[in-house]
Order: structure tokens, then C-alpha cells, then sequence
């Protein structure tokens, strides 16, 4: 796991990123290309990992099937209104093997990319896949037996599920990967986890990223997990992920697994050995715009809380300036991102994108910049950067109501942080459309007959207030709709 207590984590597209360094340098732009500039601004905005989407080998065959799926193909229009061919490149979680793309430099320029980033503190994140392959993968000829195959009662059927596959042996009909509850996917296979050397082909490919990488972010890990296996395909599995885990933190004990996951089952596969579990039900809650929900999520057991993916955006969702309100999407982002948990910002994010790219693309629209949005983000990321909120203590704040009869305090979400050195800060956030009030109980007895002082990091608001007094009535906030402090607290004379 991580030797930070709260890291933060970047998400770049990287064809995306390289299509556009293409047209800047006149030629095809490769890992090599990627610019030490640009490294080195991540670094200085104080992250620890950079995630590169999308590396692997992919092949024809998958991006054919992007190419001319008509649902997914109007998507992709409404993303790039003059959409050729050339943007579609097949998904990057259509995998056709664990080797980087031989458009990107292939497994040298990764290694040499990695090597930037030591230097500048980065660790190196990568995908894994686990529940499929593409259909033009070589285990399709070399070993079918770890794919779940079906019949042609089965294809006819549940075409949507099932597909014939020419081979140059006999053809077979294969599973769509997919989850239980939607159609499969048709540009990838299914991998069948019933099958025990599969297994051990999957913790073999485990293996060998983990020697290009500081760690992986599985997609949609929940599926091998046996109960939801067999509750998809009929097949009863062995337990994966916690042999899957322990083979590799035998050979790299600092690698880091990160699962996306769903369902309830994030606190499952954080006892089968993952470091940092997505947290979408934040997220969720969140769009919803309701605070007490939001609260009642942040009370579940710290040590669960502390290995949550927190995120606004990613490449599955929505981008955050077209979900919320820009006043929504601030609130949003200052709870998000001053609690517990590994800190995850998507490439976009800062200069407030709206349009979601499809892993399928390889190009990004042109669109405007926010500036307003991108000045937000500048003041939290240099806040985030503070060791107090990298790997200090945090605790959740109750707030009491004004006087009788206003239940507006409900509408607070609040929280400390306490440093090694005796530093303080508070967050507190009105998560709703109204203006609000409340009494923020502070958990500092140290502060008992002296003055201290609130400065707000994010904002103008500076007061002095007597400790005593804030102790034995609380601290009164009056908060316009969706408003917020991030109050640095001074005490002493």
C-alpha cells in the first residue's frame, strides 16, 4: 500500500493526450513524447500517482466492432460531431494483450515514461481487466478452455450474450463479457473463472504488469468475485482477487491494487486485498444534493473509510461540469476531497470539460475553458498539498441547530483535520439550495481561554473568536446556498 496516508491520484487519457501531442509535433507522438513540463506540473500540484488509461495492445478485431456498432457510434457523435474512423480506435478495456500498444513505443517507451516519473516522486498506474479479453486475443486459438463458451440454443436465444467465433480450428460459440445485469459486451470474450488455470493465467499476467507499473486499477473487479460469477454465468469460482493479491505483494510488497467496484461490495474486496476501493455511492449521494445522506456516509467505520476512491469524475462518468451546478460542483469537490481516502482528479476536470470521452476515441472535442472553475481548483489543490490534509488526523464535526425550530443546521456537512505540529482546520459545507445556520461543535480543548483565529483558505472570511466561547456554544455558521468554509484555525495570543 501506499506509504501516504491520503495520496492523490491523476487520470490521464493517454491516446487522447498523445492524438493531440501528434498534431502539435507533426508526427505520430509516442510515451517518449510525453513532456517533462507537463510531469513535472503534476508533480508540483502535489501528485502522487498518475493513472495512464488505455496503454495496452489492442486489436483489429475490437476496433472493428466499435467501428460499426450503430448505438455506439451515435455516442461517439455526439462527442465529436465530425467523427471519422480514425477517432475510433476499439475500446482500451478490449485488451488483446499485456504489452503497450506498439502506437505508443511498446513496453520500452512505458519503461522509459516510468522512469520520468520516479524522478519526480510519481507512481505509475495501469489498467487491468479482468473479466474479458478481446475477441482476437491468443488464448482464443491457443486456449479457448478459458472462455465460457455456450450452445446454439444459447445464441439463439441471447445473441446479445453470445457470439460464433471463427478460429482457425473449429469455430465456437463464446460468451460477451459482460455483468449480470445488462447485455455483453460485443468487441470482448468472457473469461471463465470457474476454470482454475485461468486463474493462474490471470495471476501470471498480474504478475508481469506489476514489473511495469506501481500498481493497478482493476475494472469492474466485483464480477470474479464468486457469488457474482455465479450468479452471471451459472459457474461456481474459486476466490480470485485474495490469491490474485498475495502472488503479487509476494514479489512487490508496495504494489498497489485500486478497484473499481459497486453493489455494496467495495468493503469485500478491501479484505480480499485491495488498497483503495471506488466509492460511487458518495459520488451518488452527492448528485443527488442532499446533505444528511452525505453525512451519515462519511460516520461508516474509519478503517473502511480510509481506503475509499474519492472522485467527482472519471472515465465512466459524467464530467463533473456538466453533472452539477457550477456553485454544486464546488460544495461537491470540498467534501470530496478534504475526508479520508485516496484523492482522484480526472485529466479535464481543472478547466471544466463537459463532454465525457469514450475509451473507444482516441480524440477529444475542442472546447472553452472555465476559467472560474480551473481558479477553484488552483486555491484546493494548493490547500490539499498541505501535510495536514496528506496525512493528518480527521474526525467529523456535529452541527446543533441555530435556535428552535430551524432545521436548517441538517443541511451542514463538517469535518477537522489536526496536524502532527498542532495545526487546525475546518471544513464545513452548506449542501443545499438554501441559506443555512447552525452551531459546529470544535473537537480542540486546547484552545480553552485563548484567542484563535479563522481564516478562510478558500474565500475571504477572516474572524476572531474567543475559545472559550467556542467550546461551550460552538462555532455559528450562516451559509448561503451551497457555500463553504475551509477555515485555518490560529490560536494563541
Amino acid at each position: 500500500m501506499s506509504d501516504l496516508r491520503y495520496p492523490s491520484l491523476y487520470q490521464i487519457n493517454t491516446r487522447v493526450w498523445l492524438t493531440e501531442l501528434s498534431r502539435t509535433l507533426g508526427r505520430t507522438a509516442t510515451l517518449d513524447d510525453v513532456p517533462d513540463a507537463e510531469l513535472d506540473r503534476l508533480a508540483k500540484l502535489g501528485f502522487d500517482w498518475v493513472w495512464f488509461l488505455s496503454v495496452w495492445q489492442t486489436g483489429p478485431a475490437a476496433q472493428a466492432i466499435s467501428r460499426a456498432n450503430p448505438e455506439w457510434r451515435r455516442e461517439f457523435e455526439e462527442t465529436l460531431p465530425d467523427l471519422t474512423n480514425e477517432d475510433i480506435a476499439g475500446s482500451g478495456f478490449a485488451i488483446q494483450s499485456y504489452t503497450v500498444h506498439r502506437d505508443l513505443g511498446g513496453d520500452a517507451a512505458l519503461a522509459r515514461l516510468r522512469k520520468r516519473l520516479q524522478k519526480r516522486g510519481l507512481k505509475l498506474m495501469l489498467d487491468f481487466v479482468p473479466n474479458h479479453m478481446a475477441p482476437d486475443h491468443p488464448w482464443v486459438e491457443s486456449h479457448p478452455e478459458y472462455f465460457v463458451t455456450g450452445t446454439e440454443d444459447l445464441l439463439a436465444r441471447e445473441p446479445q450474450n453470445y457470439v460464433r467465433v471463427k478460429r482457425k480450428k473449429e469455430n465456437l460459440i463464446l460468451a460477451y463479457g459482460r455483468d449480470p445485469y445488462f447485455p455483453g459486451w460485443p468487441d470482448t470474450l468472457q473469461l471463465d473463472y470457474g476454470n482454475p488455470r485461468l486463474q493462474e493465467a490471470m495471476v501470471n499476467e498480474l504478475l508481469k504488469i506489476s514489473r511495469q507499473c506501481d500498481g493497478v486499477r482493476c475494472d469492474m473487479a466485483m464480477l470474479v468475485l464468486p457469488d457474482v460469477f455465479e450468479r452471471t454465468w451459472g459457474v461456481r469460482a474459486d476466490l480470485f482477487w485474495a490469491k490474485a493479491t498475495d502472488s503479487v505483494r509476494r514479489k512487490n510488497p508496495n504494489f498497489l491494487f485500486m478497484a473499481e467496484v459497486y453493489w455494496d461490495l467495495e468493503w469485500t474486496l478491501q479484505q480480499q486485498g485491495f488498497d483503495y476501493t471506488y466509492d460511487k455511492r458518495l459520488y451518488d449521494r452527492l448528485r443527488e444534493g442532499h446533505a444528511r445522506p452525505v453525512r451519515e456516509h462519511l460516520h461508516a467505520a474509519f478503517e473502511y473509510q480510509v481506503k475509499l476512491v474519492r472522485f467527482l469524475e472519471n472515465h465512466d462518468e459524467p464530467r463533473a461540469s456538466a453533472s452539477f451546478d457550477p456553485r454544486v460542483h464546488r460544495a461537491a469537490a470540498v467534501i470530496t476531497y478534504f475526508i479520508p481516502g485516496l484523492r482522484f482528479f480526472h485529466q479535464g476536470q481543472f478547466e471544466g470539460r463537459k463532454k465525457r470521452i469514450s475509451p473507444h476515441l482516441v480524440r477529444a472535442p475542442e472546447e472553452t475553458l472555465d476559467k472560474e472553475i480551473q481558479e477553484f481548483y488552483d486555491h484546493l489543490l494548493s490547500i490539499l498539498r498541505k501535510p495536514i490534509v496528506k496525512s493528518g488526523e480527521w474526525r467529523w464535526l456535529s452541527c446543533r441547530p441555530a435556535w428552535d425550530g430551524n432545521g436548517s443546521w441538517d443541511a451542514f456537512v463538517a469535518h477537522s483535520w489536526q496536524g502532527s505540529g498542532g495545526e487546525r482546520m475546518l471544513m464545513a459545507v452548506n449542501y443545499a439550495p438554501h441559506a443555512s445556520q447552525c452551531y459546529l461543535d470544535l473537537p480542540f480543548p486546547e484552545i480553552s481561554n485563548l484567542p484563535v483565529r479563522l481564516k478562510d483558505l478558500l474565500g475571504s472570511a477572516s474572524y476572531t473568536r474567543e475559545g472559550n466561547e467556542l467550546l461551550e456554544r460552538g462555532l455559528y455558521l450562516d451559509l448561503q446556498p451551497w457555500s463553504y468554509h475551509v477555515f485555518d484555525l490560529e490560536v494563541g495570543p
